[in-house]
């Protein structure tokens, strides 16, 4: 197996492990341990070379390869997000409705909610005990496993639902999943049957009780236990090779995890390749930019800046703030996001000459929001001129694009939260088709090339 053909076959390894945003940051860990990296709390003192990690939450990590300048000159910066689209359990979940048992869930980001019926699903998660334990729950993945589903309405009795605009006509507290059931009471039982059937055939939630059961055999999990659990409601299968040719890739989350594992490997092969870096290099791996970045794990909050903090305080310099501002102020940063494929299919939606195509190369889009540029990041030509140049000496293929027409909609990612520090940013991500979907497109040739100019822009 040649080296691209190596890293394509990790890179779907990486999305069938991650497919929550703390199987993702447990995979990172993972990788980083084995190229050498220590986490930053069990270090004293850190020097050029020294290579270290910090987590949040376990929902957020940052990687840091210490250069030789100083950090008042800033880092080379490369910023994804590992958070996808997808369903959340709720937190008092279970209800039985005519014998059959559901999970009752709240949809995360923007989807469009007809596509998450009929599919095989899975539940990844963990749930907290008041005893302080945590218990993984991974349900649907291996080939013994079950899984769940929601359901539709069969096309015979859909008249009227087939009348509603798509976004109505599967509302979202109906994208509850199929749980169990129970065989139900006989119907026209004679009085003679009625009185001989079991208390247990008249009991009231039997399904219920049955799933509930299952989930106490296998998890030691309680009722009340869903009230500090965090389940995640995703696509299950694996990552698989899409075309007759195997030219793309067709998995679940690859929004944005396609430029996390990118950026993570890219920085570790830098680590591993022994060059002395000037610039301190970093790969930041945020939570909840599907929902606007919020939140303690999310990048509009202090996450960065505290981290960057600790690292500071470690460097052998004395810490002041102004050390911290002029860090961050001085750094550059890849904003390590997707952008949506030209889909030939639907061109009257993108302007072709400023659309990104799938195998094209990595997609540089110099602002994202929408309609005006509202919501923005808008990068600076000086910094675009040097990534190009960057980009052209290494041989990586780019292109520069938007999302789409200017007012059909738009997008945004979390360059902007990082541009707030005064920093150089630039969306920088591959092309994806079938975005949002639970199923998701993207060219191998895209995953090469992101992660060669990552590389390259890691060592500007």
């Amino acid at each position: 197996m040649n080296t691209k053909d190596s890293l394509i076959e990790q890179y779907k390894k990486f999305l069938d492990k991650g497919k929550t945003e703390r199987e993702c940051v447990e995979e990172l860990i993972a990788m980083a341990k084995k190229a050498g990296y220590k986490d930053l709390n069990t270090c004293k003192k850190l020097k050029a070379g020294d290579k270290v990690y910090i987590t949040k939450m376990n929902k957020a990590i940052a990687l840091f390869q210490m250069g030789s300048e100083p950090l008042e000159k800033g880092m080379n910066i490369l910023g994804a997000h590992i958070d996808s689209p997808r369903l959340d359990a709720k937190q008092n979940p279970l209800y039985e409705k005519d014998n059959i048992t559901y999970l009752n869930t709240h949809y995360y980001g923007g989807i469009k909610k007809y596509q998450w019926t009929t599919l095989p699903l899975a539940i990844h998660g963990v749930v907290c005990k008041k005893d302080g334990s945590t218990v993984k729950v991974i349900i649907g993945e291996d080939a013994d496993d079950p899984v769940f589903c929601i359901s539709d309405i069969l096309p015979h009795l859909a008249q009227e639902q087939m009348k509603d605009k798509a976004s109505d006509f599967i509302k979202g507290e109906d994208l509850d999943l199929i749980m169990g059931s129970c065989v139900p009471a006989k119907k026209n039982a004679t009085e003679e049957e009625s009185k001989t059937a079991s208390k247990k055939d008249k009991e009231k939630d039997r399904s219920k009780k049955l799933v509930l059961k299952l989930l106490k055999e296998k998890y030691n999990i309680e009722e009340k236990d869903f009230e500090s659990a965090e389940l995640e409601i995703v696509p299950a299968g694996n990552a698989r090779d899409m075309g007759l040719d195997r030219s793309f890739i067709l998995a679940y989350g690859q929004d944005d995890r396609s430029c996390a594992f990118t950026s993570a490997a890219a920085l570790l092969q830098v680590s591993a390749s022994g060059k002395a870096l000037k610039r301190t290099a970093c790969c930041l791996c945020v939570d909840k930019e599907e929902i606007g970045s919020v939140g303690a794990t999310g990048m509009a909050s202090n996450l960065f800046e505290n981290m960057v903090a600790e690292l500071i305080a470690k460097a052998g310099t004395t810490y002041s703030e102004l050390t911290l501002r002029r860090c961050l102020a001085n750094s550059n940063m890849l904003s390590s996001d997707v952008n949506a494929a030209y889909d030939p299919m639907n061109a009257n939606l993108f302007d072709k000459e400023n659309a990104s195509v799938l195998s094209g190369g990595i997609a540089f889009q110099k602002y994202t929001g929408s309609r005006g540029k509202s919501g923005a990041s808008d990068a600076n030509p000086e910094f675009i001129a040097a990534v190009r140049a960057c980009m052209d000496k290494a041989g990586v293929t780019y292109q520069m694009a938007e999302l789409g027409k200017v007012d059909q909609g738009g997008g945004g990612t979390i360059a902007y939260h990082a541009a707030k520090y005064g920093m150089n940013v630039l969306d920088a991500g591959v092309a994806v088709l079938s975005m949002h979907a639970p199923w998701e497109i993207v060219a191998k040739e895209d995953i090469i090339q992101i992660f060669e100019g990552y590389k390259a822009f890691l060592g500007i």
